[in-house]
């Protein structure tokens, strides 16, 4: 596998109920800049998304938004990093996976978790090894944990599936755990 160069943040467009999960954000942003790492996300200005990028970039890190044309009225574009205009959300997802070599996962709304699942699902296909880490703020994922542990005990998916996913519950360890999953294993998704 590449060496950790960028790492894709999937979260939501929307700041949630807990102010937990905005400074989660900004400490993963923070966290990925200071890694010395590319931090790939959505494109937006708003939610957490911004705020993960705004971080990343205000500490002097380098940031790629990718956005489809449509959603740069709704979500604004941030400014000062380097972006990219696309034409749909395909695009845009296949853009930022082949963007990345790992992906965080903070709290965020039915995109957020579609983009999880997919890259979960591409992984239980063997279409990629790249590290999946869900940022666990609150508890947050704990029911889509819950959820997977169900779906391999029942014997829809190889039990190893759950190993294609890191958790962490302090933001400050995104990269490290990172890391550690891209070293090789001994058992197989």
């Amino acid at each position: 596998m590449n060496e950790l160069r960028s790492i894709c943040v999937y979260c939501g467009s929307r700041f949630g109920r807990d102010d937990a999960y905005a400074e989660a954000a900004e400490a993963v942003g923070k966290t990925i800049a200071g890694a010395g790492l590319r931090l790939v996300f959505g494109g937006g200005e708003q939610g957490l998304m911004g705020t993960a990028a705004r971080a990343a970039r205000d500490a002097g890190g380098k940031v790629l938004g990718i956005i489809p044309t449509f959603l740069q009225e709704q979500e604004g574009l941030l400014e000062n990093i380097e972006s990219r205009e696309v034409k749909t959300m395909h695009e845009r997802k296949i853009m930022m996976f082949e963007e990345c070599e790992a992906f965080a996962v903070l709290p965020g709304g039915i995109g957020t978790l579609e983009e999880m699942v997919e890259m979960m699902s591409w992984a239980s296909l063997a279409l990629h090894k790249k590290p999946l880490v869900l940022v666990n703020i609150k508890g947050f994922w704990d029911p889509y944990i819950k959820l997977i542990d169900h779906i391999c005990s029942e014997g829809f998916a190889y039990p190893g599936l759950r190993n294609a996913m890191g958790v962490v519950t302090d933001p400050t360890e995104v990269v490290e755990k990172a890391k550690s999953m891209m070293k090789p294993s001994l058992e197989t998704v």
